[in-house]
């Protein structure tokens, strides 16, 4: 499953994506989004809107959940 994050409409792979479930995205990534944070992601090649709803875990084993809304 490919999620990337798209700036200014070019693509960045920068999520390490652990699970997709129920209109949810639980990925690893570096970067650290603010809770609320609106993000255009594309799924699949489907572009969607995100917006961050948690960070789970601590270091590594962060991970950040990103509630998928119907794209643009």
């Amino acid at each position: 499953m490919a999620l990337v994050l798209l700036d200014a409409g070019k693509p960045l792979d920068i999520f390490d994506v652990v699970e997709v479930k129920g209109g949810v995205a639980r990925v690893r990534t570096a970067f650290l989004f603010e809770l609320g944070e609106e993000l255009t992601v594309q799924l699949d090649g489907k572009s969607l809107e995100a917006r961050v709803r948690a960070h789970v875990g601590t270091g590594p084993d962060k991970i950040t959940e990103l509630e998928l809304i119907a794209g643009s």
